[in-house]
């Protein structure tokens, strides 16, 4: 299917466009008409299958997925999503466990909320996704060249593609910027502090979760043996840091 290539207008300015992946016709009317009103398009689409055809078929800021779904299940949605597309993806779920909540970041989700939800949340929620990523596109590399190798991964960055020993390796946008943000700084201790606001742009309060679970699923696309990491190393009581691999 081809890509359109407009994006609507309101007074002249460009609406951000949300893909809305939800089978719940009052949930997703709800946010429709919120969102909406905040000056945003949105796109409903109702089952998994119905998602991916609307995603073929136009470009989209960021996607709002619910995991329930008919036909498709939203983790299989997310999953076939990330094989070509680093677009923002919020979980919405009634799915409350940690549990839950590492599997769905693990596949590639930016964001987790829980229903039900605060529209208010949701909304600063999806500006900050939707500001990161738009800066983060925006910044350029002047010194930086377009392939960076470490040892027997080489990264791309421009094209946003990393492989190892020639096989494309799939990571989400946390995953990337993490790695990048080693690979920029191979001699130093990066806190968790430094690397909360470096990657979620965000002041760091402690969460140590969040920090974790990206820093694992990250080693288990790029390490040989995550359980004895050479490309991310622990240094324990402060942070990570990039091994000292060649």
């Amino acid at each position: 299917m081809r890509r359109a290539l407009f994006y609507y207008e309101k007074d002249g300015a460009r609406m951000n466009r949300l893909l809305l992946v939800e089978d719940d016709v009052a949930i997703s009317e709800m946010v429709q008409t919120y969102f909406t009103n905040e000056g945003f398009t949105v796109v409903p689409a109702f089952t998994g299958q119905e998602a991916i055809q609307r995603f073929a078929d136009d470009t989209y800021d960021l996607v709002l997925l619910d995991l329930m779904l008919p036909e498709l299940n939203g983790m299989d949605f997310l999953l076939t999503l990330r094989k070509t597309s680093y677009v923002p993806v919020i979980i919405l779920s009634a799915k409350d466990s940690e549990s839950d909540k590492a599997v769905g970041l693990g596949f590639g989700a930016d964001d987790y909320i829980t229903k039900p939800f605060s529209m208010i949340e949701l909304l600063a929620r999806v500006k900050a996704a939707i500001r990161r990523t738009t800066q983060y596109k925006k910044a350029t590399l002047p010194d930086v060249p377009a392939i960076v190798r470490i040892h027997e991964i080489e990264m791309d960055l421009h094209s946003f593609i990393v492989k190892k020993k020639d096989q494309v390796i799939h990571l989400t946008s946390k995953e990337w910027k993490l790695l990048k943000l080693f690979v920029e700084n191979p001699k130093k201790v990066m806190t968790k502090e430094q690397i909360y606001y470096s990657v979620w742009e965000d002041h760091y309060y402690g969460d140590n979760h969040v920090i974790n679970v990206h820093i694992s699923r990250l080693r288990e696309k790029i390490e040989d043996d995550p359980a004895k990491p050479m490309y991310i190393k622990t240094v324990w009581g402060i942070g990570y840091k990039l091994g000292d691999v060649k």
